[in-house]
């Protein structure tokens, strides 16, 4: 690497990816007055708002706080449409916020991020891309997202099939005819969930492969209203506040704190209107302990399943759609006819957990039981989540190790604060692993990622330091806090994407901070009160620590 005769540019920081956290991480950075490029491989920016294109995509958190809230002006200049927006309108937002920020022109499109190697003697990183640039920074930083890196199962005979095939996380930029197709849809993850209702309406024959049945929650999706838009633009510094110090982003007030602290009318009453009123609310702001008390946990879900049986209309079609684990455990998702989509004549459900998929043919999907003619296929199999991402890049630090060697290909994934790791000077991650991240309104966690790193930066700058590098005990300290604290709730009794049980092969791990956004900010704020205690801060010629 070091022989190569590629000009080297210089810069003080190279940011991966353009979505929401490195938008913002390159927009602090320059403000802080450093040279700062983001390498992204889309032609646009949006990051998995750019990809996720298919049918029926949308954001499952209000759009109210769905959005940077560091600009009052931004926040002020934008006017959402719809409750939960959908994939062109954040789109769109993204665009509107790259063009209010004159960002594009410090990021690099239709490129990607091939190896970042840390050179001890001269405390600089060494970035090469596939297209053969090479740019050396102090700083290194990392806005991959925590699902952005796809999964497609190996199934055989996959280049056999004589029909077209997609990704949800991949869709084309064109429009894909489903009109008189007879289409196969494998996955019902929140993707699936939002896509197959929209599908079977266009498409002559839907057959969907599920091997996990969901709790879902209808959206109850509508238009917003003008008077709500401007309340809540007068009220933007208390939103702000309030997202800010919540539990995931989105300010909520829990019904009841305990199942016990409520009457069986009470519970059913609360449950009814939530579902009602559509959203996650139902999940995470009916009772405090849905998520560590398995008796409240039943109770939600059992309403849940109740639901469930009331729509669908056939009772074995209802029973293989009906899940099991406890509610919460995997990613919420909330729907738009999902499961009224079961009582149309034009759809199939097939349960591959009894008939698993043997293979893909020239005409379909064969299973144990059947072969299903297909012309066009649909994998809506999600992504290796959390460490994937991070993974994707030969990633080396002190001694040349290796993220994936450190992490042991994310069977010992550890960091420090989500943020950083030992071994790894100068290195950022934004919402990495054992970072609070995607349990809640993820703009919230990247703003606070965002600003805690470029904080650190120009304290480091201020006081003459160069290099940053998180303590290996601290590292482990913190690890260890984040295993203690999902062993206390019912997030291990499930198998997700959230531990990497969807990946075959994957150790399965938990790898996300589950006390709440709002306490994290605190832990992150009073480490950074204390010169950033648990780091090893190197001057030109000392170490502080």
């Amino acid at each position: 690497m070091e022989n190569t005769e590629t000009r080297v540019r210089k810069l003080d920081a190279v940011v991966v990816g353009a979505g929401f956290s490195g938008m913002y991480m390159l927009h602090r950075l320059r403000e802080a007055g450093l040279s700062t490029t983001v390498i992204e491989g889309a032609d646009g920016v949006g990051g998995v708002w750019y990809w996720n294109r298919y049918p029926g995509a949308r954001c499952d958190s209000l759009s109210i706080y769905y959005n940077y809230t560091f600009s009052e002006e931004l926040y002020r200049g934008w006017t959402w449409t719809k409750k939960y927006p959908e994939q062109p309108e954040i789109l769109r937002y993204l665009n509107y916020v790259a063009d209010s920020l004159d960002l594009r022109k410090d990021i690099q499109f239709e490129t990607k991020v091939v190896s970042a190697h840390y050179f001890e003697e001269r405390n600089k990183w060494v970035i090469e891309t596939d297209k053969g640039d090479r740019i050396e920074a102090k700083y290194f930083i990392t806005g991959v997202g925590c699902i952005s890196a796809s999964n497609i199962p190996n199934f055989k005979g996959l280049e056999s099939f004589k029909g077209q095939w997609y990704h949800t996380a991949h869709w084309p930029h064109k429009k894909v005819d489903l009109q008189g197709k007879k289409v196969g849809i494998i996955g019902t993850g929140s993707s699936g969930i939002q896509a197959i209702p929209v599908i079977a309406k266009e498409a002559d024959h839907l057959t969907v492969f599920q091997r996990t049945p969901q709790y879902s929650i209808p959206a109850r999706n509508r238009s917003l209203e003008q008077d709500e838009i401007q309340k809540v633009k007068d009220n933007f510094p208390e939103i702000r506040k309030s997202m800010r110090e919540s539990r995931a982003g989105s300010p909520r007030e829990y019904k009841f704190e305990s199942l016990q602290h409520a009457t069986p009318e009470e519970r059913e009453k609360v449950m009814e209107e939530l579902w009602e009123k559509g959203g996650p609310d139902l999940v995470v702001a009916s009772f405090m302990d849905v998520l560590t008390n398995e008796e409240t946990n039943e109770a939600v879900g059992r309403f849940v399943r109740k639901k469930i049986r009331e729509i669908v209309k056939d009772g074995e079609i209802a029973q293989k759609l009906t899940p099991s684990y406890p509610i919460g455990t995997k990613r919420i998702v909330i729907d738009t006819d999902y499961f009224e989509t079961y009582n149309r004549d034009n759809v199939t459900l097939v349960d591959v957990k009894k008939t698993p998929i043997q293979e893909i043919t020239s005409k379909g999907v064969k299973t144990s039981e059947a072969e299903y003619d297909l012309d066009i296929l649909i994998f809506a199999t999600g992504f290796d989540g959390m460490t994937g991402p991070l993974l994707k890049m030969d990633i080396r630090g002190k001694g040349g190790i290796s993220l994936r060697e450190k992490w042991d290909n994310g069977a010992q994934t550890r960091t420090y604060l989500g943020v950083a790791n030992a071994g790894f000077p100068n290195f950022f991650m934004i919402t990495g692993p054992e970072s609070p991240s995607v349990l809640g309104n993820v703009p919230v966690a990247i703003e606070q990622h965002v600003e805690w790193v470029a904080d650190c930066i120009e304290y480091l700058r201020k006081h003459g330091i160069e290099k940053i590098e998180a303590e290996v005990k601290a590292e482990d300290e913190w690890s260890k806090h984040c295993r203690e604290m999902a062993e206390k709730t019912l997030y291990m009794k499930s198998e997700s994407w959230y531990n990497g049980a969807n990946i075959e092969g994957k150790a399965k791990r938990f790898p996300i901070y589950v006390g709440g956004y709002g306490h994290y900010r605190k832990i992150c704020d009073e480490i950074a009160s204390k010169n950033y205690e648990g780091f090893i801060l190197t001057a030109t010629s000392s170490t502080v620590s």
